[in-house]
């Protein structure tokens, strides 16, 4: 699960507070499943919930939403893209005080996992990175 590290580091990146003091961002999967078809080949696709937790914030929320869509734009474009998608990432916020809260943001993943053979029968596994988005003067 490479995206769940790649995403971490973002909000460690929006907010140094956060790289210094890891216990307070806390990463969890929730809800994964894997997704293989009856095709010839032997890829599959994680599919899950990413759940992260920022306990006692004291900044900007705007900041660490904006480092998730930042992420979401190069590692899952679709949340961002597709109009069924849009309303997919999601928060709570448990607020302890005027100036604390601890902040709880959802959205799905997926990751596709590619299934090969060396040249030896053996099995090579790599996590395939995201397809570039889409832009305009490419339709």
């Amino acid at each position: 699960m490479k995206k769940i590290g790649t995403l971490r580091a973002a909000l460690e990146s929006a907010d140094p507070t956060l790289a210094r003091d890891r216990d307070r961002l806390l990463v969890f999967v929730d809800n994964g499943s894997v997704v293989a078809t009856g095709a010839p080949g032997r890829s599959f696709e994680w599919r899950y919930t990413a759940n992260l937790i920022v306990t006692d914030f004291a900044g900007d929320p705007n900041v660490l939403l904006l480092a998730v869509l930042d992420w979401a734009r190069i590692h899952q474009n679709e949340l961002l893209d597709a109009p069924s998608q849009r309303d997919r990432i999601t928060f709570e916020v448990d607020v302890l005080a005027n100036d604390k809260v601890d902040l709880d943001i959802k959205l799905p993943l997926t990751e596709r996992v590619i299934v090969s053979k060396d040249p030896g029968g053996f099995d090579v596994i790599e996590v395939a990175d995201e397809p570039a988005p889409v832009s305009e003067w490419m339709l």
